[in-house]
């Protein structure tokens, strides 16, 4: 059976994210057969693996779930927020795996938001070397200058200094 590294498996098994796992991982959080283990320690399927004493099970087959929600404003694109603002994920219910958004629509935007637990899939979609396109209908008050129509259609450098990519502006 195949190894792959420990904080996939986490991931994997909808235990947490891979960053979560990491973070576990370097508090002494999670053993393999009663043992401590560190960051990039790779085990199979088969391996016992506990977080905090409690057995981690490893489903046999992998349950993908791909759900689409229209997202109401008022709600941020994110897991869990330390700022204690209304998450997406507060807006699902009964969903025995744990998805993840795939993207993000601002606090204050509404529209389609996909979810999933298909790691690939997202990858697949939101890769910028996929260049899919997106379609976004805002409405903006007040007007929106020449100057900024033209910083839009180049790429608009954001506060934590990426650079989206060109708009193609319809009016």
């Amino acid at each position: 059976m195949e190894k792959i590294r420990l904080q996939k498996l986490l991931a994997d098994c909808g235990y947490c994210s891979r960053r979560k796992a990491e973070e576990l991982i370097r508090q002494g959080r999670v053993q393999v057969g009663g043992r401590p283990v560190k960051l990039g320690d790779k085990v199979s399927a088969r391996d016992y693996v506990t977080v905090d004493g409690q057995h981690i099970v490893v489903p046999k087959k992998k349950n993908y779930r791909y759900i689409m929600m229209n997202k109401p404003r008022g709600y941020v694109t994110t897991l869990s927020d330390e700022q204690g603002r209304r998450c997406v994920t507060d807006l699902l219910e009964g969903i025995p795996e744990r998805v993840y958004p795939v993207g993000r629509l601002d606090k204050n935007s509404e529209g389609l938001l996909l979810f999933t637990n298909d790691g690939n899939f997202a990858n697949g979609i939101m890769h910028p070397s996929r260049e899919i396109t997106k379609t976004y209908r805002v409405t903006v008050r007040p007007p929106v200058s020449e100057e900024q129509l033209a910083e839009m259609s180049i790429g608009v450098t954001l506060d934590d200094g990426f650079v989206t990519s060109p708009a193609n502006i319809v009016m």
